[in-house]
């Protein structure tokens, strides 16, 4: 086995460990936050053809290939893609792959990368697997965490961090390998080839990820609060829970 092989087999290996750490199912913060992420993505989607890299466990694919002719979906988690292919969805075909490996003749009108970048060895390469398989006037649709959420920095403030960049004990759990801000996220994203038409926040977030679920199940939380997160985080663009970014080639 070659030094590269064994690279990728590693890192099926640190896949496999890091889905089991996800509670997608039971989060009502992360349900939230993918409906907000469609929501953003939405008036950018005109049907098509899309590729979608990683499913978790399908929630976000359910909704995008909604507003598609057809989703491929490329994860290289054999667990997520069980789950997902559970939802039975006619017009999506998922496909057991790292995103480095992944190769195809096919060309998308958009490619979806949602909390992706921050758990991969080279973001700058996975966009450009997406710049190859993209036509001419396709989108890639990036989300990742913000580094400067109002969330992190309050925890700073707290002296529960000593830099906002730092990995948290949930960021390692989780498998990230990174923390984006914008200026980060943009010098990737120009790295790659692309240009960003769109970029903004999603939901301002004001306390950790299990804080906001337990508001969310004593009712603390309702649609109109999260209307209204939602709404500060396109004003308040540093500090919300998520960096997005619509993006086109350069």
């Amino acid at each position: 086995m070659t030094a590269e092989s064994k690279s990728l087999e590693a890192e099926r290996q640190f896949l496999d460990e890091v889905c089991k750490t996800y509670t997608i199912d039971t989060s009502l913060q992360t349900k939230t936050m993918r409906e907000l992420i469609f929501r953003t993505f939405t008036p950018f989607i005109r049907s098509g053809r899309g590729l979608e890299l990683g499913c978790s466990d399908g929630y976000m694919t359910e909704m995008l290939a909604s507003r598609l002719e057809t989703l491929d979906v490329v994860d290289g988690s054999q667990t997520f893609l069980a789950k997902a292919s559970q939802r039975k969805l006619e017009n999506v075909k998922f496909t057991y792959s790292l995103f480095e490996e992944f190769n195809t003749e096919q060309r998308y009108d958009y490619v979806f990368a949602s909390y992706i970048l921050e758990h991969v060895r080279d973001p700058v390469a996975v966009m450009q697997m997406a710049h190859s398989v993209l036509t001419p006037n396709g989108l890639i649709m990036i989300v990742v965490p913000n580094a400067r959420a109002l969330s992190r920095q309050l925890a700073l403030h707290m002296g529960l961090m000593e830099d906002l960049k730092d990995l948290t004990e949930n960021d390692r759990n989780h498998g990230h390998r990174r923390v984006y801000d914008r200026v980060f996220l943009n010098r990737d994203i120009e790295a790659a080839g692309f240009e960003n038409i769109s970029q903004g926040s999603i939901m301002l977030k004001i306390l950790a990820d299990f804080q906001l679920d337990e508001l969310f199940e004593k009712g603390m939380l309702r649609e109109q609060h999260i209307d209204g997160l939602y709404r500060m985080g396109l004003e308040y663009p540093d500090l919300g829970g998520s960096l997005f970014s619509i993006c086109r080639k350069r």
